[in-house]
Order: C-alpha cells, then structure tokens, then sequence
C-alpha cells in the first residue's frame, strides 16, 4: 500500500478499549470535514470529505494533495526541524551528525549552487562528448558501472522469489525516462502533446549544458530513438504484474549466449561484483532483454552518447543551479503532473537528504517522537486483525479445507514489522565533504549505496530484518519473499491513528491500513507466494479457478469507471490494491466488531460507531489533484485514485449498506448479487 499535526508522544492504544478510561474516548470525526448537503448513499466520497476538500484547496506545488499527504508535509517539517536543530552545533568528522549538518547545508547553499552552474556535471558530459568511438563510450559504462549511464536494463539483488532464503540477480526492463511504454506509443491527444513537450525538453537541458540548438535537436532525436525501441518491447505495467510470466531463471553462461550484446559479466565485474555471486539469474522480461541486446548491438557511437548524457543529466538536474532545476520541474512537474510551483528549497533539501541518509534521519525521529512503548501496543492491533482475517478465511464456502489450512499457516507466519528496524544500517563508510560540490556528494552517495547492496546481497542469504521504508515513511507495505508487513511509525499518526479517538475511527483508519496490508497476501500477486515466501502453487486447482473468477469481476468493474470523461481507470493494474482494499474493509469492520461486542461505540454528534467507521475510511483519502495527475497516475499508479478507494470500494461491503440506510435507487446502489466478494 502506498499510502505514503505535530504530536509529540504517539499512543497505540490498547485494542479492545477499556471501558470507563478517566478521560472520555472521542468520536475522532471532525465534523467541518464532512459535506452534508450531499447524501452519503449517492456519493459517500464527497459526503465524507468535501469539507475537507473545500477548506483544503490545491495548493500550487502539488498536483495532489490529500489528508494523507497533509500528514506527510507535516512529517516532513518535523523531519526539516532535526536537521535545522543540527545546524546550530559543529560535529566531528565522521559522525552522523557531522553527515547530516554538512549535507542539509550543501543542498540549502542555493548562492554556492548558482555559482557553479552546471559546472559539476561537466567534467563527465566533456569525457562522453570525447569518447567518439563506440567502443571508447562502453570503456566509460564500464568506468561508471555503478550509476548505469546508457544501460537500457535494471540490474539489482533481491530474493530469489523461489528460493526465497536467498539472494540472486535480478535482470529487468528499463531505459525509458518516461516510465512507461504508453508516453511513447500512444496517440491521444493528451499523451501525444506530452511526448512532444518531453522532445522540447530534451532540447532545452542539452542547451542548458552548452550544446547549441542544432546539436540539442540532434541529441533528442538519438534519445527518442532509443527510448521509443525500448518502448516497442517493453511489458506494460499491467503486464508486470504476472509475478509468474516475470520469472525467468537460467545460468550466466545462457544469459551470455543469449544477450551477449549487454556485458552483463563485464558491468558487474567493474561494479565490483564477482562473477561466482551471479552463477544463476533471474531475467524479468526477456523479450526486452532481447530488443535491448539487439538495440546494442546496432546502436550508433552518436546516438549511444546522446543517451548516455541525457541518462547523466536527468540523474544530477535536481542537485545543480536553480535555472536546471527549474527547467526540470517545468517538464516533469507542471506538464507531467500539473503542479503550478515547485516545492521550497527547505521541502526539497529535507527530501534529499532523506533520499541518502534516511535511516539516519529515522533514528533520531524515533527517539523524539515515537517511544519503543507504541511498537507492543501496536502489535496487539495488528494480532487482532490477524484474528479477523482468519475468521475471515474460514467463513468462504468457495475455498476447500486444503487451501483455507495454507492460507491460515501463511496468515500465522506473518513477519510484523512495527515502527522501526530493530537494528540500523551502519553508515560510518559514507563520508560527506563539504569541500567538493552538492552534486558530487550526491554521487559519492549513490556510490556508497551501490556498494553497500552489493555486498549486503550478492551472493548472501536474505536478511529479514531489513526495512524497505525508512521509520519516518508516511506509508505501509507487504513484502511477499519474506511474508512481513510494515507499519513505520510515521504512519501512526492522524489521519491513521488518533490515541484520543475509540476502537470505530481507528479500526475504520489504521485497522483498514493494517487488513489491506495483510490482504496483499492474498491478492493476485500476493498468493503466489507460499508462508516462506517462495513463490509455489499452493491452491487446488479448482481453488485457484475460483480466485481468478471472482479477481476478474474486481478488474471489470473498475475498468468500467470514469476517471476522466475521455479516460477510464485500468482495473487490470489496480487489481492488487483494489482486492487489499475489499479485504482490508472486510476485515477490519470484523475485528471492530469483535473488540466492541461488549461495548457498542456510543452514538456521537448523530453518527453512530458503524458510521464513524466508514467515514473514517473515507478520510484517509480525502484529496484534491489535477486533471493531469489523474492521467499521469492512471498510466502509472496500480493505486486506484482516492475517490475510487472510496467510492469504488464501499458499494461491495454489506455493512456500508446497513449503516448509512443505502437502499434501491440510491446512485451508489449495487444489488447484493452483483456486490464483488472474496475475503
């Protein structure tokens, strides 16, 4: 799930509520965030959140900007406020705090950044511009293995998805700018006009770095070449997520015979990776790896260089003076996104610092503002939705024993994850030197991490301690190799969890964060995986049928909503989430249930504890975004867009219907047999 007030001591209450606290619970409903004037049974969505949205306009930075992201600007300030606490101290060398100081104060030092221009990047585009050969140009991939100029593939270590105790090579799809193979295929009018405002931009960096008008348009017509060829053989994102058709094992010696045009031994070797680390591997796409070797094979001196700078200066347009940065933002924010301004240095300093040192960061945010006390008690909610979704699990008549029993033994072995690591990544290797520029540190960085991956991960059993989010991370998520779900503690936080409010608004929050994550272990791609992580069949058959049955009427029904009146949501792409939506309604409205049985939420300001669950689901998405945004998320987001989550969920959920009175004739009213159920 990606989810990605200042409250200074997080509380996780305890679950169930102890009746008769001294201090009164709340209902956690802000009444000025609801629109009465529309009815919850024709759009549940406005009714809920409309005065949020009203008094919560679209500010001019963002192309989106919800309750969620709220929380994160708030968290981003609290994160901004430890590093501006260090400023006022010198450290000695080595230490984080020295790190972190120097690092905030090189991405803050806007005169020293102007001054240089893009005199940093310079020294590599000149070495590029002389290498006139192609065989000079791949002598400097090799030289910069680690940062991948002109390396159409993704190249990283991770669980051997059926082996999952280990790591292997991951071989994958990349090389296109724009992400998606639609940018470059398309021809509706609005990605068309976006494909063409992305050639202009490619004309206008090159000339930023001293290439004349000429040369720039040449240099976009190699780049376009080239990413377009990449686009003619690349899976959609719909397509990415057959975990099954995405898995491809075979030996070195195969991968070299087959693409031998990629110099995979070679980019590793210079990487610092040894050959016996990557005996066997795992191709994601080979089709791709196909074209990209036979586009490697082919590709001029010309149009490889162009590709190689423009991979250079996409990677250092955000560390360099304000005039390429704001040439950047113009494309991939306002045209991309929609967004009217940029965000202040400060929002975006704090986020790069936190690209590079971000466990760091999370060390002393724990200690200030989430106590290790929060992680027992959040446990104890997360057991009880546990509880539920077993229950949950028993309950379908669709499912044989064989299976349920899988399922539960997958259920039980959840790896919970709460708040932040047990232990912290050991950075003492990186080093900060305020002497060389912003970008330069920037690279000595990506460097470190580079290294750092590969000798954590070639050739090294997985290590299930590991986060994949940083502790202040405003999000959640599942892992499905090593079977964990994750909750950072910057998540536990209003909208998500309020320690004042009672078991409806946190079960109808959190406790839906928490089921949709343990969902995911069941979702299309999710059960796939078996209790240890391997990917293995551990359905019937007929099982496995009547998953995909009732999956595809999931992916129907969103397909058929109206994002836009020329555009429609992909409902194959968002069926993952949308499946740990259903579940995660389902199951948390259960454990609600089962933690008030002997208590019922009383009824606060007119709403009853039903109600103020529902509408505190709703909540966690209130949101505004731009036209452009939608577009740009529906190609690229497998998050169906915070109205959908809404009212695209609720409408399958019985007790919606019982709480709210929705009834025939309702415009939110799907009969009960056409209602889409699975957990």
């Amino acid at each position: 799930m990606n989810v990605k007030q200042i409250i200074p001591m997080v509380l996780l209450a305890s679950v169930p509520v102890v009746a008769g606290a001294q201090t009164p619970l709340k209902s956690g409903i802000d009444l000025t965030n609801l629109d009465n004037s529309v009815r919850a049974a024709d759009d549940f969505y406005q009714y809920a959140c409309g005065g949020w949205m009203k008094n919560n306009p679209l500010p001019a930075a963002y192309s989106r900007f919800g309750s969620f992201d709220q929380l994160g600007q708030d968290n981003n300030k609290r994160i901004n406020m430890l590093l501006t606490d260090l400023l006022d101290k010198t450290y000695a060398k080595g230490t984080t705090e020295q790190k972190l100081s120097d690092f905030y104060r090189l991405a803050m030092d806007s005169v020293r950044r102007n001054k240089d221009g893009v005199k940093p990047l310079m020294p590599l585009i000149n070495e590029i511009e002389k290498a006139k050969k192609i065989e000079a140009l791949r002598e400097l991939q090799l030289k910069y293995a680690t940062f991948g100029y002109g390396m159409p593939l993704g190249l990283s270590f991770g669980a051997d998805e059926k082996n999952a105790k280990m790591n292997i090579l991951n071989v994958y799809q990349g090389g296109m700018s724009l992400g998606q193979k639609e940018y470059y295929l398309d021809n509706d009018s609005a990605t068309a006009a976006i494909r063409d405002a992305y050639k202009k931009h490619i004309v206008r960096m090159f000339g930023l770095f001293g290439f004349d008008n000429d040369a720039a348009h040449k240099k976009m017509q190699h780049i376009m070449k080239i990413e377009t060829a990449l686009a003619k053989v690349s899976k959609s994102r719909t397509e990415l997520r057959d975990v099954e058709a995405n898995y491809n094992k075979m030996t070195l010696s195969e991968f070299e015979t087959k693409y031998p045009n990629v110099r995979l031994t070679k980019t590793m070797n210079a990487d610092g990776v040894k050959t016996d680390c990557f005996r066997e591997l795992v191709v994601g796409q080979p089709d791709f790896v196909a074209g990209a070797d036979k586009l490697l094979a082919t590709v001029t001196a010309d149009e490889l260089r162009a590709y190689m700078e423009w991979n250079a200066i996409l990677s250092a347009a955000g560390y360099l003076s304000d005039e390429v940065q704001a040439a950047d933002f113009d494309f991939f924010g306002k045209t991309m996104s929609g967004r009217k301004e940029d965000y202040p240095r400060w929002k975006r300093a704090t986020s790069q610092v936190e690209r590079q040192m971000g466990e760091a960061l999370g060390k002393m945010y724990v200690e200030r503002y989430f106590p290790a006390s929060s992680k027992e008690r959040m446990e104890k909610l997360v057991k009880n939705l546990q509880v539920a979704l077993a229950e949950r699990i028993k309950a379908q008549d669709w499912m044989s024993d064989t299976t349920k029993q899988s399922a539960l033994d997958k259920l039980s072995s959840f790896y919970v994850k709460i708040g932040y690591p047990d232990t912290w990544k050991d950075m003492s290797g990186l080093q900060i030197n305020p002497e060389l520029s912003y970008y330069e540190n920037v690279q000595n960085c990506r460097k470190f991490w580079s290294d750092w991956n590969n000798d954590y991960r070639a050739g090294k059993p997985v290590d299930n301690k590991e986060w994949f989010m940083t502790p202040q991370t405003v999000n959640a998520y599942y892992n499905p190799t090593t079977n964990e779900i994750c909750f950072p503690a910057g998540i536990l936080q209003v909208p998500f969890f309020n320690p004042e409010a009672d078991d409806a608004f946190n079960y109808g929050a959190i406790g839906v964060v928490i089921g949709h994550e343990m969902t995911h272990g069941f979702d299309d791609q999710g059960r796939h995986y078996d209790k240890n992580g391997n990917m293995t069949d551990w359905w019937t058959e007929s099982d496995g049928k009547n998953f995909a049955a009732r999956a595809d009427k999931y992916a129907d029904f969103f397909s058929s909503i109206k994002v836009l009146p020329d555009l429609n949501a992909n409902g194959k792409f968002t069926l993952g989430e949308n499946l740990a939506d259903h579940g995660g309604l389902q199951v948390a409205f259960q454990a609600y249930k089962n933690a008030t049985k002997d208590a019922v939420p009383a009824v606060v300001d007119g709403l009853t504890g039903d109600q103020r669950f529902f509408i505190a689901y709703a909540g966690v998405w209130a949101g505004n975004i731009t036209e452009k945004e939608i577009r740009s998320r529906t190609k690229s987001d497998p998050h169906s867009l915070g109205r959908w989550r809404v009212n695209g969920a609720l409408p399958h959920i019985d007790m919606w219907y019982e709480a709210f009175g929705v009834k025939e004739g309702d415009k939110l009213f799907i009969p009960k047999s056409e209602r889409l159920q699975l957990w």
